[in-house]
């Protein structure tokens, strides 16, 4: 008689190699994928905060600004109730420094009062003194925000609406400030 044992297969067969092999290595291909996305784009956060910082610091130094009727250098500065009572250089124009040849920066004649830097541009490395953060760029618009909402019951020309917006390296940041002309005859 003849008898018939049966033997376990112990092993995998080729196809069911190939098979895993295939599935393993689209799983992985998938992981490494996302992994490369994530690790790309990393750096935007800092390239953000760069830009935010600049914006921050920028917007800081101009709320920090008098904002008198007169040129702060004006004999009249601290007892003009109005631009009128200015003796020489008026801040009621929102379209760049008074006097004009103010520029940010300078130890002569620095700008010093909050509607000086309106229409300011300049690029990062003028703004901070450094060219490391080279490739962004800044923009300063100041406009008259009194009589408006929400300042509806302060009038023209006692509130001034600051925004900074710097762009650079694919980010936009625009921060909005507000100054108010709180004591007229105040120089700072």
């Amino acid at each position: 008689m003849y008898r018939k044992t049966r033997r376990t297969q112990s092993g995998l067969t080729l196809i069911e190699l190939i098979v895993f092999i295939v599935i393993v290595s689209v799983g992985l291909a998938g992981i490494l994928l996302t992994y490369d996305t994530v690790v790309r784009s990393s750096a935007d956060p800092m390239v953000r905060k760069q830009a935010l910082a600049i914006a921050e610091s920028l917007l800081l130094e101009i709320e920090q600004q008098p904002f008198t009727w007169c040129d702060p250098q004006d004999e009249n500065v601290t007892t003009a109730t109005s631009a009128a009572d200015c003796a020489t250089n008026k801040q009621s124009n929102l379209g760049g420094p008074t006097p004009a040849t103010e520029t940010r920066g300078s130890a002569a004649d620095p700008f010093d009062n909050v509607a000086d830097y309106a229409g300011y541009t300049a690029t990062a490395s003028d703004i901070v003194g450094t060219s490391t953060l080279a490739g962004y760029t800044v923009t300063v618009v100041v406009t008259d925000a009194g009589g408006a909402a929400p300042f509806g019951p302060i009038p023209a020309g006692a509130m001034l609406r600051i925004a900074v917006t710097v762009v650079g390296r694919g980010e936009t940041v625009t921060l909005v400030g507000y100054r108010a002309r709180y004591a007229p005859n105040a120089a700072g």
